[in-house]
């Protein structure tokens, strides 16, 4: 059972003698049921032939144009199946002396490129399974897609049409605008922009009908394998003043040996053997603060990992592995997550709450009873204009942020210990100098003194996530 009627006869004829592929030509006929893109391709070229030499009166039209999916894909698969599955990836086709095939002994589809005729058959698609198999991922599916060169666009659009050749820059010469990351103008974004603007009668005035027939198949660049990302949270604790969230590079020199990010990710890297990855956390520390308590959360997206399937068991060795390796950092409730579930660990940040410990200093002698009164202040509301020391990286604003408590602890003349719940994003550094007045109040301005922070650390953040889990 052939998939065209004798109204798709006219148009099937002149795109075959233009040189389009028999599975172009079904696209263009409006056939929307794969069986008959199953067939090899030579069956599928002979059976064309056969179709377009078959007179009127002796057509047999048992298909509705176009079928129903689900009323007659069974029916048409059916009659498939009976045929030969021997086929041929690209072919020539000999003249046989008919007016169907005067024309039609191509080497390549004028508008595919040759994609539907050679990379639709048996030996490249076990070309494909054999990459898949080599690849040494773990998956339990598989998404297939394929990246077409963008003149393919331009062809499409030249058979609608019936013209000749590819669509040059100089009829919509704002469409193909040249960018910095760009290896050419001629993206697919920009072809198609192209397309939808351009009118068909300058269209067909720029390029004459049919498409020219190429010469050599669309190659196949390469054979990409990759696994969708996989995402590990957790909590650290940070023991040292000399160790970067993440890296300290300036300039391009690296100023200290290691980080957070890179003392946590280098093994997650190895065991799942991925390409590279994200990291990202609840908020930051500055590499002379230590992050004490139950940690700071995090997360870390692993980028095409090979490995991905683990046994709670395994990422509780893991995350031994890790606290063995280094005494500045320590993981816990390490864990693989969803994509979406990263999110909770961003919700209402600035609404979460932190807890530190601060050592200060005061230029001026005190007493324990200088410091007491801060012991009765709640809800502080302070404005900090962005900080000097971030305000290369930070955009310049006044943030409203609030010190919902404080507690001090008398150390000595000079000294005392604070600790402080805040909001979250306050900058506890700035509101103990007050960053020569632009965080108002801080603690010198209350106590009347200039005063300083020795050592800051964090004490909680409190983000439920991700949960905690049992030892």
């Amino acid at each position: 059972m052939f998939p065209l009627t004798e109204e798709n006869k006219h148009v099937a004829q002149l795109l075959l003698n233009t040189g389009t592929c028999p599975r172009c030509i079904f696209r263009f006929c409006g056939v929307d049921f794969h069986a008959p893109y199953k067939l090899p391709y030579k069956e599928l070229l002979n059976e064309l032939q056969k179709f377009l030499e078959t007179e009127k009166d002796e057509l047999i039209l048992e298909v509705m144009n176009p079928p129903p999916k689900k009323i007659r894909l069974q029916e048409l698969e059916d009659s498939i199946d009976n045929l030969s599955q021997n086929g041929e990836g690209r072919i020539s086709v000999s003249h046989v002396g008919s007016t169907a095939s005067k024309n039609s002994n191509l080497n390549v589809c004028n508008v595919c490129l040759g994609i539907l005729q050679e990379f639709c058959e048996k030996d490249f698609i076990k070309k494909v399974c054999q990459k898949v198999e080599a690849s040494g991922f773990e998956f339990t599916s598989l998404v297939f897609s394929v990246s077409f060169p963008p003149q393919l666009s331009v062809r499409e659009h030249a058979a609608w049409l019936l013209v000749k050749q590819e669509m040059g820059a100089a009829i919509c010469p704002d469409c193909f605008k040249p960018a910095k990351n760009k290896q050419s103008v001629f993206t697919r974004m920009a072809v198609m922009k192209a397309l939808n603007k351009i009118k068909e009668e300058d269209f067909l005035k720029q390029f004459p009908c049919p498409p020219n027939s190429p010469k050599a198949v669309c190659a196949v660049l390469e054979i990409e394998c990759a696994h969708g990302a996989v995402f590990v949270a957790g909590r650290y604790n940070k023991y040292s003043r000399n160790l970067p969230q993440t890296p300290w590079i300036i300039d391009g020199e690296r100023k200290l040996e290691s980080s957070v990010e890179e003392l946590i990710s280098d093994h997650l890297l190895a065991v799942f053997k991925a390409e590279s990855f994200n990291f990202s956390s609840s908020g930051r520390e500055d590499v002379d603060v230590r992050t004490l308590g139950n940690g700071r959360p995090f997360a870390i997206e692993l980028v095409n990992p090979h490995r991905v399937h683990f046994t709670s068991q395994e990422i509780k060795e893991l995350q031994q592995k890790i606290n063995n390796s280094s005494n500045k950092i320590q993981v816990r409730d390490l864990q693989l997550v969803t994509r979406e579930a990263i999110g909770h660990m961003k919700e209402g940040e600035e609404e979460k709450t932190k807890t530190y410990s601060a050592l200060i200093w005061t230029n001026k002698a005190i007493q324990k009873k200088d410091i007491e009164f801060l012991n009765d202040i709640k809800d502080l509301k302070i404005d900090q204009k962005t900080p000097l020391r971030v305000l290369h990286r930070r955009p310049l604003a006044v943030r409203a942020r609030v010190i919902h408590f404080m507690e001090t602890q008398y150390v000595d003349e000079h000294h005392f210990r604070l600790h402080l719940k805040t909001q979250a994003g306050t900058y506890i550094k700035e509101f103990v100098h007050g960053d020569f007045g632009r965080t108002k109040p801080n603690i010198g301005s209350l106590m009347n003194v200039t005063a300083d922070i020795l050592e800051l650390d964090v004490e909680s953040v409190d983000v439920d996530w991700p949960p905690a889990l049992d030892d």
